[in-house]
């Protein structure tokens, strides 16, 4: 009980890393980001999308447990933000769809990759304790 009073007695004693403004606005943002890229299949996605996979099937048999009304909402919802392109290839027989990622989504390369290294740092941290 004693080290956690204190470390939390040298949290407190820390300068602020952000004024109260600079905090508000970064929430604001952080929140507005979450909203876009924050739900449980939305990375998911497009870290498949970006790997290559453009295909409806494709895409529901690379992201595992995910299902085709849940795919086809979150596809809807990422076109919608500009981050995917529904393309239709009606001159195929049979019709061809593909989710194509835009030049804004890759945008996001930067944002995977730093919570992809985190995750495995934190995996090693927390199976380390076991």
């Amino acid at each position: 009980m004693g080290y956690y009073i204190e470390k939390m007695g040298e949290l407190l004693d820390r300068k602020l890393a952000f004024s109260e403004a600079q905090c508000t606005k970064r929430l604001s943002a952080t929140e507005d980001a979450l909203y876009v890229i924050g739900g449980k299949w939305t990375l998911r996605i497009m870290i498949a999308l970006l790997s290559g996979q453009t295909r409806f099937n494709e895409l529901q048999r690379t992201i595992k447990g995910i299902s085709a009304r849940v795919l086809s909402s979150e596809l809807k919802d990422l076109e919608i933000n500009g981050l995917v392109k529904r393309v239709v290839f009606a001159d195929l027989k049979p019709v061809v769809v593909e989710y194509i990622p835009t030049e804004y989504s890759k945008t996001l390369k930067d944002i995977i990759t730093s919570l992809a290294d985190w995750g495995i740092k934190h995996k090693k941290k927390i199976t380390a304790r076991e």
